[in-house]
This record gives C-alpha cells, structure tokens and sequence, in this order.
C-alpha cells in the first residue's frame, strides 16, 4: 500500500471504530478512560474494556510483523526526558478529565465544546513545549 496512504487508512479505521463503540453501545473510546476503568474498583464492564485494549496490543504486534519499518523510530531525548514527558502527559490527562484519544477523536467529532478545548489546550501546550524544548533550551534533554 502506498506509503501516503497508510495513515489516511489508520485514521479511517480509528474513525470507523470510534464511532462504532458509541452508536452500539454508548461507550467513549477514550484510551486513558477505557484503561482506567479495567484498574478501577468497579470491574462489572471489564470485558469490552480488556478487549479493546488487548485489541490494540495484538493490532499492534501484527502491524510491527508486517510493517516493521513503520516502528523504526529513534528518539533523540534521555530516558529522564521521556519519563517526565510521560509523566505530564498522565497529569494532563487527569487534569483534562480524559486523553487525546477521547477528547480529540470522539469529542470534537460530536462538537463537545469541552472536548474541542481540551484538544486546542493538548496541540498548543504540545507546539509550546516543542518550541521551548528545541528552540529555547536547544534541543538538549
């Protein structure tokens, strides 16, 4: 398949399964949610949830069996860097009451103000943080 594409397919597939989660059974496909509620006290709707994240693990595997190329990415940043990263990408999530997933895919797609400015906050604080980090500090973390 043509290299252009691949993420025009990936995103369709994201959309389709999106969509398909909330019109047949109501659910958000919000990542940090779906996740969180598989470590949460409650566990009487784990099923669905443990299947769409063991989905996402085995689609995962496929696609870096058949596209290994496509996860050949280098990171230029310590692990430290990338551990605080990550670490303030689990605040804002909790901060902004749900992940890029949830707010960016499935919230804006149904016009939720919440969600369309949640998503504005997650790109710009991402373009800041990029700006700071190689233009500012250059580059070094």
């Amino acid at each position: 398949m043509n290299q252009l594409l691949l993420p025009l397919a990936g995103g369709a597939l994201i959309g389709l399964a999106s969509a398909s989660l909330l019109l047949f059974h109501g659910k958000i496909a919000g990542i940090s949610g779906i996740v969180g509620g598989l470590l949460g006290p409650s566990h009487r709707d784990s099923a669905w949830r443990l299947l769409f994240v063991s989905g996402l693990v085995v689609g995962g595997v496929i696609m870096s069996l058949l596209l290994p190329g496509a996860f050949a990415i280098t990171v230029e940043r310590s692990l430290v860097a990338v551990a605080v990263a990550g670490l303030l990408v689990g605040v804002g999530t909790r901060l902004g009451n749900g992940c890029t997933s949830g707010h960016g895919v499935c919230g804006t797609s149904r016009l939720s103000p919440r969600s369309i400015v949640a998503t504005v906050t997650f790109i710009g604080s991402g373009a800041a943080t990029v700006f700071v980090v190689n233009h500012l500090l250059g580059g070094v973390l």
